[in-house]
């Protein structure tokens, strides 16, 4: 007999956003882990030539494998994802083998590149062709480097012509540009037909694509005419013609514009979805929200990164992959921090005439690079969203130097007080001073000019950016303060 449903039970209860949620999930799974693996091995140890042994040997090793799939699975696959990136690969491999079929394809879309490889190398061949069979052929393109060739190949074979035609242009594109992360899943209709037509029509498709806020005007060639917005498409009387009320006026991307670039106009113009036109104005695809999201934020994560001068690596890596990706700036920077040190060598007698400066010295160059990374964070920002031109270059360094003086004559008032309360000595204050707000408008300078003489050169402003800093702000430091000790004090 079929229970009724109680009015209990019709109470909704949606999931509320937690960003502790999956932090806790990822600490059980690891305490699960742990467990089974001490298990497991204390197990081993056993006699398993005993039958009693081997029995318990795998209920054991099958209940903590049933408990670790149900937990896992009961997740979202961006969750899971970010619970396998999250683990050493040890453990991920055993994850990854618990997670249920049905998420593969997902997984694989929402993890990190420097992760899916391992995972793609762990499936199977029937896996990997059930996975990649459910993809759209703009997320086929995607994952296409990270595939095997015989399974890209068995894969186009159950494509449409169309859907081959769209694969092969989406790996064609360069990976930072608009057509690599395109959406070719869209609705098309034609100018001279009516609301009604066009309603009727939408309600005979299974699905609306997602993000689906613009319907695309073109004409039989598939040229792009106008949008007509789904908030129009209800409102309007269904009698009313397409061209009657649809928006000639739209922005369109074009598959080689910057993918940051496309990000930016999304940004600024507020827009969910935008079309994609080749150069003949046909419609071949179209940008939404959700890619734009995900370019926004692979660019910081790049951008922190690069300002280190290090690239994108698994955590959990081998010893000798973090050596490739840390070591070159790392050594680069011994020599910058030598050339600094050499600097200050030079001033030997100096310093032992007047002990004090030692102490001293190491807050001018902090203070500087400090003043630096502000003005080098900004231009660097700026740079990201396209405000900065050729012409508008001087201008900047000329008001990021009056804000530093500004902001350095305070500064360097309050670092001369305490010098002079533990030198008691005027002088050694008045050049504490001088030197501080000199080292700070080094810094502001090396701030701006080097993420822009970088951009000119079509290098990314942001990598080594810090490097550079701190070697300019620490050898020119110790020079100016040193430098102007030894002309007044000595």
């Amino acid at each position: 007999m079929i229970q009724p449903i109680t009015e209990q039970e019709k109470i909704i209860k949606p999931r509320r956003l937690d960003p502790e949620d999956t932090q806790h999930i990822l600490a059980e799974i690891q305490e699960r882990l742990y467990t089974y693996q001490l298990e497991k091995e204390s197990l081993q140890k056993q006699d398993n030539n005993e039958i009693h042994n081997q029995e318990n040997f795998y209920l054991t090793i099958e209940k903590h494998e049933s408990e670790l799939r149900s937990l896992v699975n009961d997740l979202h696959p961006a969750d899971i994802a970010f619970i396998l990136e999250s683990l050493p690969k040890n453990d991920r491999q055993i994850i990854w083998a618990l997670v249920s079929r049905i998420h593969n394809a997902d997984i694989l879309i929402e993890v990190q590149d420097w992760i899916r490889q391992s995972l793609i190398d762990a499936m199977n061949h029937q896996d990997l062709i059930a996975a990649t069979g459910k993809m759209d052929t703009d997320e086929l393109a995607d994952l296409a480097p990270n595939l095997p060739p015989d399974i890209v190949a068995e894969v186009q074979k159950g494509l449409s012509k169309e859907e081959q035609a769209q694969l092969l242009a989406a790996m064609g594109y360069p990976e930072d540009s608009v057509g690599a992360i395109m959406d070719f899943e869209m609705v098309r209709v034609r100018e001279d037909v009516t609301l009604e037509v066009v309603l009727r029509y939408l309600r005979r498709l299974h699905r609306l694509p997602d993000h689906t806020d613009q319907i695309f005007v073109v004409d039989r060639q598939d040229k792009l005419q106008g949008c007509l917005q789904v908030t129009k498409l209800l409102v309007s009387e269904p009698e009313t013609d397409v061209s009657a009320v649809m928006n000639r006026d739209f922005l369109a991307l074009n598959p080689l514009d910057f993918d940051a670039d496309a990000a930016v106009a999304f940004e600024r113009y507020d827009l969910v979805s935008a079309p994609v036109i080749d150069d003949q104005g046909r419609l071949i695809g179209r940008m939404t929200i959700a890619s734009v999201v995900d370019v926004i934020q692979e660019d910081s994560q790049e951008q922190e990164l690069s300002r280190a001068g290090l690239q994108e690596e698994d955590i959990f890596a081998p010893i000798t992959m973090a050596l490739k990706n840390r070591a070159p700036w790392l050594l680069f920077n011994i020599c910058t921090a030598a050339t600094a040190s050499f600097i200050a060598s030079q001033f030997e007698n100096t310093v032992s005439q007047i002990v004090i400066l030692a102490f001293l010295m190491s807050i001018v160059a902090g203070i500087g690079g400090n003043s630096g990374n502000q003005s080098m964070t900004m231009i660097i920002r700026a740079l990201a969203m396209g405000r900065i031109t050729g012409r508008s270059l001087w201008q900047l360094v000329k008001r990021e130097l009056i804000v530093t003086s500004i902001v350095g004559l305070l500064g360097s008032f309050v670092a001369a007080i305490f010098a002079w309360s533990i030198s008691k000595s005027v002088s050694v204050a008045l050049v504490m001073m001088g030197a501080m707000i000199c080292n700070m408008l080094v810094g502001a300078s090396m701030g701006v000019l080097v993420p822009m003489l970088r951009a000119r050169f079509g290098k990314d402003p942001a990598v080594g950016s810090s490097v550079l800093l701190t070697f300019a702000t620490d050898s020119l430091g110790f020079f100016i303060f040193l430098g102007l000790a030894t002309l007044f004090l000595i």
